[in-house]
């Protein structure tokens, strides 16, 4: 755990959201789309709380948790700034594993949009569904962010040294068979799991939750810089149609593989 509070201590998170807004908008709208009208919402390893505020904003009641203690002080700050600190019942600084402070069945809806993939122990990844899954409230709506195996398979041919140490093909071979990833460089992302698509509903499903859907964070991942820099220079009506037709093609189930995350929604079982 002390390698991703390092990371995050000297990584700027808002800052990523705010350069790839395709995968923060694609998310926000089935997050809206399924998110309860009103009532208590936690998000469960906020980071800076990005999704927070717009949660907020919302009209709902959050409570905010990350890893980090920076983090969630950034995220208090952005609060203030944002005038919206009456919003937010609590922020903690708490582990996705160990949600001891909250009470169980206190939300009507949970995100947890980071802590999956950087657990690479799978009795952590189970503790920390289940977590989710007793603050839950019964019949309430969680989102949880997975990265595909197959898409940083993909990356590590396209840019093997870009993914060290997933510049060989032993390397990339054993990546696939066990979704472990640790970079080799160092000040790289945190080591990550990476699940195999196929296993992401059962794997939830025999935690305690229905499937809803899930989407395509971002299968625009799969554009090139230069791809997205021609649509950006069309203007702001062709930024919106390309922006649409990614929301749409979010729940292709032939596209899930080349999006660099995936969203997974769910209803707490009965």
């Amino acid at each position: 755990m002390s390698k991703i509070i390092n990371y995050y201590n000297q990584f700027d998170e808002w800052g990523r959201l705010e350069r790839e807004p395709i995968e923060f908008q694609v998310n926000w709208h089935y997050i809206k789309k399924y998110l309860p009208k009103e009532g208590a919402v936690l998000d469960n390893g906020a980071g800076p709380g990005k999704y927070s505020m717009e949660l907020a904003r919302e009209g709902q009641r959050v409570t905010l948790t990350d890893l980090t203690p920076r983090l969630v002080d950034i995220a208090k700050s952005k609060a203030d700034e944002l005038g919206l600190r009456d919003s937010f019942d609590d922020f903690q600084a708490a582990d996705a594993t160990n949600l001891s402070n909250l009470e169980s069945e206190r939300f009507d809806a949970a995100l947890m949009l980071g802590p999956l993939y950087h657990l690479q122990d799978e009795k952590d990844r189970i503790k920390a569904v289940k977590e989710l899954h007793r603050v839950t409230k019964r019949e309430g709506v969680v989102f949880v962010a997975f990265m595909p195996r197959s898409k940083h398979i993909l990356s590590s041919l396209q840019a093997p040294g870009n993914w060290k140490p997933n510049n060989t093909m032993d390397a990339i071979g054993e990546f696939a068979q066990t979704g472990c990833f640790n970079h080799s460089d160092e000040g790289r992302f945190t080591g990550a799991y990476y699940f195999n698509i196929e296993e992401i509903r059962p794997f939830m499903e025999s935690n305690g939750f229905e499937t809803m859907e899930l989407i395509g964070s971002n299968v625009g991942a799969m554009l090139s810089k230069e791809s997205m820099g021609y649509w950006n220079e069309r203007g702001e009506s062709e930024r919106h149609k390309l922006l649409q037709m990614l929301i749409e093609k979010a729940v292709d189930p032939y596209l899930l593989g080349v999006s660099s995350h995936l969203l997974y929604i769910g209803r707490k079982r009965v």
